[in-house]
């Protein structure tokens, strides 16, 4: 089947198998009308893409709500209630923002809890954190910021099953790259270089992959950590990578 169906009300973006997929991610990725952070990269793309696909989003509505910062998938402030919103255990929210303090404060209900759940950030609290004053966004409309930031721990904390491990893309901003299991490319120059890889031969490929994707469906280990373990030997390609990456979307629908 192809990735573009057409409907009743017109055509649905929906790749049926990883090479749909694939083709579609690049097509998307050098249309000019993706987030900048998607043209001219179909892996972020893709990424984007199947995260999005587990959170009930077509593509196109996962590229316009989720960004990879670092590496990492993650979404922004508005579109992460919107999915809360939309699970049937959602009973409901209020924010409120103290002036006197710099407090702000999200408040989220869960049906069939006695108590509703609260979270507040303050201005005490993103100094604490190193944000208050970071330029950017937190000089900009820092109250917003704090707004979210509540909001996004709220509702991490009673809907993380809507969430998918999912955090806004705000917070993802501003931790640093080290914290988030990206290299660090830049404060050790010094640092003794190491080796240069061979590429993963083709047919070892080919003999591993039912392993690795028994390993991946059986819950041991994620996609990641099985790239991670093979490129400490050899390089991927980006379609071997991509092909290991799709093992956790097909080990949900099986």
């Amino acid at each position: 089947m192809s990735a573009i169906a057409k409907t009743g009300a017109g055509f649905a973006l929906q790749p049926q198998n990883l090479t749909e997929a694939m083709q579609l991610a690049d097509m998307l990725s050098k249309s000019g009308m993706v987030p900048k952070q998607y043209i001219n990269n179909p892996q972020s793309t893709l990424v984007a893409m199947m995260m999005g696909s587990e959170l009930g989003l077509n593509p196109i509505q996962s590229l316009q709500n989720i960004a990879v910062i670092n590496g990492k998938p993650s979404i922004y402030a508005d579109a992460l209630l919107a999915l809360v919103q939309n699970h049937p255990k959602f009973g409901g929210h209020e924010e409120s923002f103290d002036e006197k303090t710099m407090t702000a404060a999200c408040t989220v209900w869960r049906k069939g809890d006695k108590n509703p759940h609260t979270v507040t950030f303050s201005q005490a609290d993103a100094q604490q954190a190193g944000l208050w004053g970071k330029s950017g966004p937190w000089q900009q409309y820092p109250k917003r910021m704090l707004m979210w930031r509540a909001r996004g721990y709220a509702l991490r904390d009673k809907f993380a099953d809507a969430l998918g491990g999912l955090i806004t893309a705000e917070e993802a901003r501003d931790i640093p790259e080290q914290d988030m299991g990206v290299a660090q490319r830049y404060e050790q120059p010094k640092q003794e270089a190491r080796p240069q890889l061979e590429h993963y031969p083709a047919d070892k490929f080919e003999a591993n992959f039912p392993k690795w994707q028994a390993i991946i469906e059986g819950g041991k280990k994620t996609p990641q950590q099985v790239i991670d373990t093979v490129e400490s030997n050899a390089i991927l390609t980006d379609e071997q990578r991509l092909q290991i990456i799709a093992l956790a979307a097909q080990g949900e629908e099986a």
